[in-house]
C-alpha cells in the first residue's frame, strides 16, 4: 500500500507548491585535514527544485521489491509538508506503515550527543582540543586523543561493532537483551590495536559517541537520557522521541524492525524489541520522521548552538569524492550541486537517512524497517536526490548512476564488514 499526501503547515493537502527551480551552486572542495578550512557552498530552500513526489514514490517501491518490509519518507519544506510510505510497519497483522510510526534511528543519534557536547563547549565546561583523558582519567591508551578526534572520527579507536556483528543475527541475539555499561564497550574497543594516529585519518567508529556519552555523564552528573531531554527533546517539543535504555520497548505506533539473516532463504528475524545497550549515545534514540526533520531543521538554523559551535560542526573531514563528516555531523553533495547535511543511521532493522538543507528550512527523513541489506541502503540514499534536487532532467537510469557514486555497502554498524 502506497500513501501520499502534501500539506501546508499541519494541514494536509493534495497540492503541490511549486518552488522557482534555479540552478544550484557547485558544492566546494572540503579541506584535506580535520581542521576543515574548506566550505561548501549550498544554495537555500527556497532556491531548490519542489520536491519530486513521484521520484520519492519510486524509491520506496524499489525497497521493498528489494527486500524491505516497508519504507517511508517525509518531507518539510519551510511550511509544507510531504508524506508518502509504503508497505508494513508490522509483517504479522499486515499493519501499514506512515510516516506517524515511531522507529529506532541508529547512528543519528550521534547528532544528538555531538549537540550536547558542544553545547558544553558553549558553556565552558569542555574544550575541543583537550586530550579526553583530562576529563576521563587514564581511559585512553592515548593522550593525544582529543574530544574533535571522537566527534570527527579520527581518533583511531577500533569500532568494536566489528566483531560484535561479524555475524549479524547470532550476533544481534547474543547482544539483544544484554546490558552493557560505558566501560565495557570501551574495553571491547581497546582488547584491539588503534587503526591510526589520533587525527591521522576517518575511520568511522561507534566507539568515538560511547566515550562522548561518558564525557556528557561525567561533566553534567547526569545521565545522557536527561540530557537529551533537557537540552534536545523537551525545548524543540519532540513528542515522538525517547531514549528508554536499558528498556527493550518502543511505546505507542511504531515501525517494527526485521532483519535478514546473513544465509539467503532463512527468515528474517523482528528486531524491533532491544535495549540497544551495545550503542547507547552512539545509537539509541527512538524517534519519528517529524521529529528527525525538526531536530536538524533546528540544529542548521542555529537555534541549538552558537553561531561559533555550528561552524565547528561543519568543519569537513573527507570520507569520498561526494561525502564529508564533521563534529557528529554528515555532509552529503547531491547530483544537482546542492550540499546537505544530517546524519544516517542502521540498527538491527532500521535504516533512516535525516537531512536538512544548509538553513535548515528544506529537511527529509526516510526510512526502511530493514538493515543487512545494501541495496536497501543504496536505494533510500536516493531519497536525498528527488527531495532536494526535484524531478530530474534526464532518465532515471541516468539520474540514479549519477547521483549514487558510491554504493552504500557499509553501515553505520560494524562498518569495516560489506553488505549486499
Amino acid at each position: 500500500m502506497v500513501s501520499g499526501t502534501v500539506g501546508t503547515g499541519t494541514a494536509l493537502g493534495a497540492v503541490l507548491v511549486s518552488l522557482l527551480a534555479v540552478p544550484a551552486q557547485a558544492a566546494a572542495p572540503v579541506a584535506p585535514d580535520g581542521t576543515g578550512t574548506g566550505r561548501v557552498t549550498s544554495v537555500a530552500a527556497g532556491e531548490l527544485a519542489a520536491p519530486d513526489d513521484e521520484g520519492l514514490r519510486e524509491v520506496l517501491r524499489t525497497a521493498l521489491s528489494q527486500g524491505a518490509p516497508g519504507a517511508m519518507v517525509r518531507v518539510d519544506d519551510n511550511g509544507t509538508v510531504h508524506r508518502l510510505s509504503e508497505g508494513d510497519a508490522d509483517r504479522v497483522t499486515g499493519r501499514a506503515l506512515t510516516t506517524y510510526d515511531r522507529f529506532r534511528v541508529g547512528s543519528v543519534s550521534k547528532s544528538f550527543t555531538a549537540v550536547v557536547l558542544l553545547q558544553l563547549v558553549d558553556e565552558g565546561k569542555l574544550d575541543l582540543d583537550t586530550s579526553v583523558n583530562s576529563y576521563l582519567p587514564g581511559l585512553l591508551p592515548d593522550d593525544r586523543i582529543t574530544v574533535r578526534h571522537l566527534l570527527s572520527h579520527r581518533s583511531g579507536l577500533y569500532d568494536y561493532t566489528n566483531d560484535m556483528f561479524e555475524q549479524t543475527v547470532p550476533g544481534f541475539e547474543a547482544v539483544r537483551n544484554k546490558v552493557f555499561s560505558y566501560q565495557d564497550l570501551v574495553n571491547l574497543s581497546l582488547a584491539k590495536p588503534v587503526t591510526n594516529a589520533p587525527g591521522a585519518a576517518y575511520s568511522y567508529s561507534n566507539t568515538n559517541f560511547v566515550v562522548g556519552g561518558m564525557l556528557i555523564e561525567k561533566l553534567t552528573g547526569q545521565s545522557v537520557r536527561t540530557q537529551y531531554q533537557k537540552r534536545i527533546i523537551k525545548p524543540l517539543k519532540l513528542t515522538g522521541t525517547s531514549y528508554v535504555h536499558p528498556n527493550t520497548a518502543i511505546a505507542g505506533r511504531h515501525a517494527n524492525g526485521y532483519l535478514p539473516d546473513d544465509e539467503a532463504g532463512k527468515p528474517m528475524v523482528d528486531s524491533t524489541e532491544q535495549t540497544v545497550s551495545w550503542a547507547q549515545s552512539a545509537g539509541a534514540v527512538i524517534s519519528t520522521t517529524r521529529d528527525l526533520n525538526t531536530f536538524f531543521s533546528a540544529l542548521l538554523g542555529g537555534r541549538l548552538l552558537s553561531a561559533a559551535q555550528l561552524a565547528q560542526m561543519q568543519q569537513w573531514t573527507p570520507v569520498n569524492s561526494t561525502q564529508g563528516y564533521g563534529l557528529g555531523l554528515r555532509r552529503r553533495d547531491l547530483s544537482c550541486g546542492v550540499s546537505v547535511y544530517g546524519h544516517t543511521g542502521t540498527v538491527q532493522g532500521y535504516y533512516t537517512y535525516a537531512f536538512t538543507s544548509k538553513d535548515g528550512k528544506r529537511s527529509v527523513t526516510a526510512l526502511a524497517n530493514t538493515s543487512n541489506n545494501g541495496t536497501v541502503l543504496t536505494t533510500l540514499s536516493r531519497t536525498l536526490e528527488s527531495a532536494f534536487c526535484g524531478k530530474p532532467q534526464t532518465t532515471a537510469a541516468a539520474r540514479s548512476s549519477a547521483t549514487v557514486n558510491q554504493v552504500e555497502r557499509y553501515e553505520d554498524i560494524a562498518p569495516n564488514i560489506a553488505r549486499d
